[in-house]
């Protein structure tokens, strides 16, 4: 039987594990879907050599960069992006051959690009982990300029304290890549001026549970257009079974 997993660290708000599962159950595919919680990074090694049969990996929390040095291939994409969310595991001989891919940016760039509209032009990403690398490549690639938001001084960010309802009106696209507000934390967000928000302001939150944050709720008592993950992920996740299957760099 082909095994599939996921790597990360904690696992317990997974969505790949119960989609895979019941993808296979429904096609009637012979494979398993299993969350690997692995407490650093060096631990793929010994999950590759105790499951012979892994066919693919995701990548989550918080290996997406740090998993680039284990792997013999990574995708131009992925490359650029600085992150892997997507493994390719494949034997030959005595030799296993990993392939990295990131599908973080097929599903957002796919979930946000109907929703964009004209006065679109520029957007405030919220964190500076693995994801909004890939968000921030989408973005870029949909025309948008970009500007990342941290909660510290970083090279390239500003801080929360910098965001102004001048700058709201301003970069009013404003996607979140953190954690903040996700279950079972779902009485935080991020602190910014959500009285400068309008009709003109999307707000994309990675988070899907729960369904609407905090962060989308103050947004869209604004008259803010609000969206959360779930497309994303479903994108994401028929993304990565192409790259298991069929995917070359």
């Amino acid at each position: 039987m082909d095994k599939y997993g996921l790597i990360g660290f904690p696992l317990g708000h997974s969505f790949s594990i119960s989609y895979f599962n019941e993808k296979f159950e429904n096609e009637g595919i012979d494979a398993v879907y299993e969350n690997f919680e692995i407490p650093q990074i060096e631990n793929l090694q010994e999950i590759l050599s105790v499951t012979p049969t892994l066919r693919g990996l995701n990548v989550t929390i918080p290996y997406k960069e740090q998993v680039i040095s284990y792997l013999d291939n990574v995708s131009p994409e992925a490359r650029a992006i600085g992150a892997v969310n997507v493994i390719k595991v494949e034997h030959k001989g005595n030799d296993t051959i990993l392939t990295g891919y990131n599908s973080d940016v097929i599903g957002f760039t796919k979930s946000i690009e109907p929703m964009l509209e004209r006065h679109h032009k520029k957007a405030l990403i919220l964190g500076t982990g693995g994801a909004s690398k890939a968000i921030n490549y989408g973005l870029k690639a949909l025309g948008l300029e970009t500007l990342f938001v941290s909660r510290t001084k970083r090279p390239g960010c500003i801080c929360y304290e910098d965001v102004t309802p001048a700058l709201i009106k301003e970069y009013n696209v404003i996607v979140n890549c953190t954690p903040l507000g996700m279950y079972p934390k779902i009485e935080q967000c991020p602190d910014l001026p959500y009285e400068a928000m309008d009709s003109h302001t999307l707000l994309y939150d990675l988070i899907y549970n729960p369904d609407e944050t905090l962060f989308m709720s103050k947004g869209a008592e604004h008259g803010a257009t609000v969206k959360n993950g779930l497309e994303m992920l479903l994108l994401q996740a028929f993304s990565s079974w192409e790259f298991w299957n069929g995917g070359r760099v």
